[in-house]
């Protein structure tokens, strides 16, 4: 049984031609590729095909196509664990994964900051029902009344700020 097992690893060597090796060789660097490059996972597709068909042309028994398989995976399996490590401790982590980030502290904002506004008057340039359209030292703005009605013409003033949200009250 030994000898029989030893006969079919020792041959899997002997029957690789240059085709297999070049089907073998392109399928684990697209298998990479895919690693590395979000998509659709065609690269990988094509990568398993390719494998599958060069252990099939090289097998001549199905006990060599099936040592041939796990010694595959055992490579692949090798060589993910090692990027992954990499990838998290080595010099890929400095080239995959983002260190930075946008903070408030550091002068990013998602959203337009009006907290200067408060307390500015300006004048009513669309019917406010609660929202429209309020003028400040000459900038429109999008506004927000506290739930009154207030019509075009009217003085306003900002009373209070929310992102992009700004809340008026008229002026008496």
């Amino acid at each position: 049984m030994n000898t029989t097992i030893y006969a079919n690893i020792s041959g899997l060597w002997g029957n690789i031609g240059t085709l297999q090796a070049i089907l073998f060789l392109l399928g684990l660097i697209l298998l990479i590729v895919e690693m590395f490059i979000p998509g659709f996972g065609i690269a990988g597709g094509c990568g398993i095909v390719l494998l599958i068909v060069g252990i099939i042309m090289t097998a001549q028994t199905l006990l060599q196509a099936f040592i041939m398989a796990l010694i595959l995976i055992l490579l692949i399996s090798l060589l993910l664990m090692f990027i992954l490590r990499s990838a998290k401790k080595g010099k890929l982590s400095k080239k995959l994964i983002l260190k930075s980030a946008s903070k408030r502290e550091d002068g990013y904002s998602t959203t337009s900051d009006h907290t200067a506004l408060l307390g500015k008057e300006g004048l009513a340039l669309s019917l406010l029902r609660p929202s429209g359209v309020g003028e400040f030292d000459g900038q429109r703005l999008d506004v927000v009344s506290e739930g009154l009605y207030i019509e075009p013409g009217t003085k306003i003033k900002i009373v209070q700020t929310e992102g992009r949200r700004i809340v008026v009250k008229p002026v008496e």
